[in-house]
């Protein structure tokens, strides 16, 4: 009986211990998910002229981005806002974002 009830609260702290160490990591993947939903959410401000994931339809005006490279795509953004390029509305909605996010944008929807 002894045997039984110590190998018990063994069971009982190892359960314990893999809650509490739970509980720690909770706020860590709770920001880490929020980050990613505030991420993906800046990246889809793009899909109302150039569709969804930058795949837009074919000759209907807008470039499909999804072609362009992590790095092309920031060189286009940053050269639209600096003045380096214009465009219809590019170069308006660029200053819109700080260089930290058109990094997360290019990212998110340029090729890896």
């Amino acid at each position: 009986m002894f045997f039984q009830s110590a190998r018990t609260l063994r069971k009982l702290g190892l359960c314990i211990s893999a809650v509490g160490l739970l509980s720690l990591s909770t706020p860590a993947l709770s920001q880490s998910s929020a980050n990613s939903i505030n991420q993906m959410a800046l990246a889809a401000t793009c899909a109302n002229c150039h569709g969804t994931n930058g795949v837009g339809v074919p000759n209907a005006g807008m470039p499909q981005i999804n072609q362009l490279s992590s790095e092309a795509m920031l060189t286009q953004l940053k050269a639209f806002k600096s003045g380096a390029r214009t465009g219809t509305i590019m170069h308006q909605l660029s200053k819109g974002y700080t260089d930290e996010q058109l990094q997360t944008i290019s990212n998110i929807l340029g090729k890896k």
